[in-house]
């Protein structure tokens, strides 16, 4: 299998439209429980409802515009019309900026205009998905840009929020990066951790390759190896990917000239973004790393109202 199969085959990127609408939908009427209805909470509310905002005339109309409160790859616009539907529907986004373009600080998302209740209800919300989304994906722009020109792709991990996988794997992919498999099920890999019991060897790590391409003949195979040595049998046993795990840039060199193109080389454990500059001319077809995901920080995002009764 030749490099450009093997990046198409074991990495890919998650789309809007590869999300299931109803999961998000879910996802939004949770966070809205919390808000309105004490979710998460044993105590029951005094009242289901926003009684900040329900002390305002509920026939109010205004605008209010997303800005970026710094540079910023926004991430999460998608999610606004959704949560209009569920908040009742009457408010709606303007002039909004799509998913994966560059903002520079004071620039504009786009523009809430409708309901005010509805739209201060929603407010917290919003920003919440947008500030997370948008710091993994300007995180993960940051990796890319590392990176540079290499053919080798930046890949995510599991290493995601509890519930919030799709989510956070699509803003990696807005970022510009790649998606490593979505779950335990898309792809057999083996890890130290499969091997805890019977041995750490590479004749070990061959037997459960062998294993898995009997068992999962319709799935890639991958296996995380630790030392030189472990690569050759692995290799024989027919394993699609190897992970070089914690390897040092001169292991790294070396690993790549043993396979030999003969599966897909991925890099990981002890990726930064200063190290990246050094590994993009190396010739791996992955680096993964779940910095992108659980080292970026939520962006600044601010809703500024526009004092005005009209929308």
């Amino acid at each position: 299998m030749n490099s450009s199969r093997r990046l198409e085959q074991f990495s890919t990127r998650v789309e809007w439209s590869d999300i299931d609408s109803n999961w998000v939908k879910e996802a939004i009427e949770r966070a809205r429980s919390e808000d309105i209805l004490g979710a998460g909470f044993k105590s029951t509310p005094i009242t289901t409802m926003d009684v900040s905002s329900a002390l305002l005339d509920p026939e109010a109309r205004g605008r209010a515009s997303l800005i970026a409160r710094t540079e910023m790859t926004v991430c999460g616009m998608v999610l606004i019309p959704l949560i209009a539907e569920i908040y009742g529907g009457d408010f709606e986004v303007r002039d909004a900026v799509e998913d994966g373009v560059r903002l520079k600080r004071g620039e504009c998302l786009g523009v809430l205009a409708g309901s005010v209740p509805a739209m201060l209800s929603a407010e917290r919300v919003i920003l919440n998905f947008l500030q997370r989304l948008s710091g993994v994906a300007t995180e993960t722009y940051r990796y890319v840009e590392a990176l540079g020109q290499a053919s080798t792709r930046l890949l995510d991990t599991r290493k995601t929020t509890p519930g919030w996988r799709a989510l956070e794997k699509y803003a990696v992919a807005t970022g510009g990066g790649w998606n490593h498999r979505l779950g335990l099920y898309d792809r057999v890999m083996l890890k130290d951790n499969h091997l805890a019991v019977g041995g750490v060897g590479g004749e070990a790590l061959a037997d459960l390759v062998t294993k898995a391409k009997n068992t999962f003949p319709e799935l890639g195979v991958e296996v995380e190896v630790d030392a030189l040595e472990q690569i050759p049998p692995v290799l024989a046993a027919g394993a699609d990917v190897i992970m070089l795990d914690n390897f040092s840039d001169e292991q790294l060199v070396e690993a790549i000239a043993l396979i030999d193109g003969r599966a897909a080389t991925e890099a990981s454990g002890g990726i930064t973004i200063d190290r990246l500059p050094r590994l993009a001319p190396l010739g791996l077809d992955f680096i993964s790393t779940g910095a992108t995901v659980h080292q970026a920080v939520w962006m600044d995002i601010g809703l500024d109202w526009e004092h005005s009764a009209h929308d």
